[in-house]
């Protein structure tokens, strides 16, 4: 698809603009809002987010962000988290702490990271066909240690990418219409683009 429309949630992340940035410099058309019918209209779906968990599901909450993300996945509607966008989806916080929506079974660990890292990506990663080894430009406090989500045929495995800073954490997953990262490709250069611009080609 050519210039396919990707809306940005909009819900106070200060990354909305530059992640739209980013998208139109990969090829998208690209609206920054929480209008759900130009959500559930768009080609693609994207929710940035830097900071805390708590914090993160609070924002979101107030323009009804959950539910946004739910309707579209219910669909097979593409969507795609980032930074704290990413932890949100799963059903913890460190230590048990603070809910997520549980789109992902399993809690964040404690694992913090303010920096560049390359990306160990599995044969047949569609996020990153030909950027395997590139840098990406991570900043968390917790992160994804394991990966405890048991697949049921007919639904094919998650494609997991890894990473390593003192310890190895998911660096990003591929799960249907879901996808995320836990570094911020807005924030990672000509890679982040040429990443963002694989994940356009998808939708």
């Amino acid at each position: 698809m050519s210039n396919p429309f990707v809306v940005v949630l909009d819900y106070g992340s200060g990354d909305a603009r530059a992640t739209a940035d980013a998208l139109e410099q990969a090829g998208a058309l690209v609206e920054v809002t929480s209008v759900r019918a130009t959500v559930m209209a768009a080609d693609g779906f994207v929710v940035p987010g830097a900071g805390s968990l708590a914090e993160t599901m609070r924002q979101l909450k107030t323009v009804r962000g959950p539910e946004l993300i739910e309707r579209r996945l219910a669909g097979g509607r593409p969507v795609f988290a980032f930074g704290a966008g990413m932890h949100v989806l799963f059903e913890h916080g460190p230590d048990g702490a603070m809910e997520g929506l549980g789109e992902w079974p399993g809690d964040l660990g404690a694992h913090a990271h303010d920096g560049w890292s390359a990306v160990e990506a599995p044969a047949g990663s569609k996020l990153f066909e030909g950027i395997e080894h590139e840098e990406f430009y991570f900043q968390h406090e917790s992160a994804a240690l394991d990966w405890t989500l048991d697949t049921i045929p007919p639904f094919t495995n998650a494609t997991l990418t890894w990473a390593d800073h003192g310890g190895r954490f998911i660096a990003a997953v591929e799960n249907g219409p879901l996808v995320a990262t836990q570094f911020h490709p807005q924030r990672s250069g000509d890679a982040g683009i040429r990443l963002l611009r694989n994940w356009l080609a998808t939708l």
